[in-house]
Parts: structure tokens; sequence; C-alpha cells
């Protein structure tokens, strides 16, 4: 898939979803549509284990919405552009494939909300780099899901600190408080996260897929029913052929190989 902005390109068993709308991949409706359609073609295309977001522009992953844009549409256009913004990473968020976001530059406002509805987080270790929620900065909240995600991700605090003040982290501090999951120096942060990306693609993907759910859906609900749910996927990965490989190399002492199915 290729579109003005948004580009998805299958390497192998991984899709790699890039930015490219210079100059910081502030992002408008079209482009938003444009990442949805990337995400569902992640979702149906079985070839694809693991998708990875990153950006093609020079020193930013995302600075956010585009504010030129939200300056001249009105309320109404605004608070539609917010719900399907919303919608879109809740899709992504959904979908029982890892996504991973490889922060490559600047991370601050929508671009972080991006990342926060991804999988795991890999972020290049530069301290010239920022990672925030500086909307407050604007007279306005994180309102692509930032409110909600930053405080179940990291301390609620320390979430509510970042938000209220607008303050953006360096990496390092990112790291330290969980809101990133990795950090590489930038010579060998393309190849760091494309070797995590392949061993999942090539590790039970169906397992890992069911992980990704319940942990997402159990986490909304009562403990019982997140027990409830684990217990359902368990049995549902009991009869495949990967479960059924794993215990068997496990016996026999030896390297499982996985198919995922």
């Amino acid at each position: 898939m290729e579109g003005k902005h948004v580009t998805l390109v299958k390497e192998g068993k991984i899709g790699i979803i890039r930015f490219n709308k210079p100059k910081a991949n502030t992002y408008n409706y079209e482009m938003m549509q444009e990442f949805n359609q990337a995400v569902e073609a992640v979702r149906f295309d079985e070839g694809i284990r693991v998708a990875v977001l990153t950006s093609s522009v020079q020193n930013f992953f995302s600075a956010g919405a585009d504010i030129e844009m939200l300056r001249a549409s009105d309320p109404d256009y605004k608070a539609m552009f917010c719900l399907f913004c919303q919608e879109a990473l809740s899709r992504m968020e959904s979908t029982p494939k890892v996504f991973i976001s490889a922060i490559n530059g600047h991370c601050v406002g929508g671009g972080l909300e991006i990342a926060l509805a991804t999988d795991v987080r890999f972020m290049i270790d530069d301290p010239k780099l920022q990672i925030g929620l500086p909307e407050v900065t604007l007279g306005v909240l994180p309102g692509t899901g930032g409110t909600q995600r930053l405080p179940r991700l990291i301390n609620k605090s320390m979430a509510l600190d970042m938000m209220i003040t607008g303050r953006r982290l360096s990496p390092q501090e990112a790291l330290r408080v969980g809101l990133v999951n990795y950090l590489a120096p930038a010579d060998s942060f393309e190849s760091e996260w494309r070797k995590y990306a392949e061993a999942l693609a090539n590790g039970p993907v169906r397992a890992i897929g069911l992980i990704k759910r319940s942990v997402q859906e159990g986490l909304e609900a009562p403990i019982s029913q997140g027990l409830a749910l684990e217990r359902e996927l368990q049995n549902r990965l009991f009869v495949t052929k990967d479960a059924k490989e794993g215990l068997s190399a496990f016996a026999e002492k030896r390297k499982p190989v996985f198919a995922g199915n």
C-alpha cells in the first residue's frame, strides 16, 4: 500500500508502516485515513505477522496533529477528526498482531498518542530527542487517547504531571518511567527493532496475538472476567499445532519450530 504520506511495505513476515509528511509528520484527516487503511491491510494480510511504525522524515517520528488544519477548521469538524483518530488507534490496539513503534525522532503530542496505542516502543537513545504530550500549552488536552493510555502505561501521577505541565522527556527519562521499552543508539537502532520484530514474526504468532487480546480486553474487565477470557483463549491454543510442537519440543529437549498455526 502506498499513500501520499503513509506507506505499508511487506518485508518477509513484517509489515513496515512509514510516515512521510514533511516537515514533522503532522497528520490531518487524509493522512490518518491512509494510516487506517494500512492498519486494515495488516489485519487482513495473513503473511504479515508483526507490524512496525516508523518515520521517513528526518528528526521526527511525529509532531502530532496539524495545528494549522485544526486552527482553520470549525468545532464540529475538529470533533469528528478526533473521533476518527481515536477509532483508528483503537482499531490498531485491538488487532491481534503486535504493533511496534520504532521512534526515530521527536515524538510529541499526537505522535506519542499513536505510539501509546502500539504494543512495544523502541526509541533512539539521543538526548536531543523529546517525547511528551504538550497539548496543554495550546490550551487543549491530548485528545487522541493520551489522557487514557498514558496513565494506564505509567504511574498515574507521573502521567498527570506530564500532561498538565506539557513537559517533555528525554529518551533515558522515558525508559526510566516505562514510557518506552527499549533504547538503542542511532547506528544500530534499525537492526535492533528488526531483530526483535523478526523473532516475534518467526515465533508462535497465534499465541502472541491471543496474549495481546487477553491483556487488552482483560485489563478493562473485572479480574473474574479477565480470568475467564484467559481460560477461553488458552483452551483455543491447546488445540493448535504450535502448542503441540512447543510441548513436544520441551519434552524432547529441542528447539521448537513454530509454523504460526
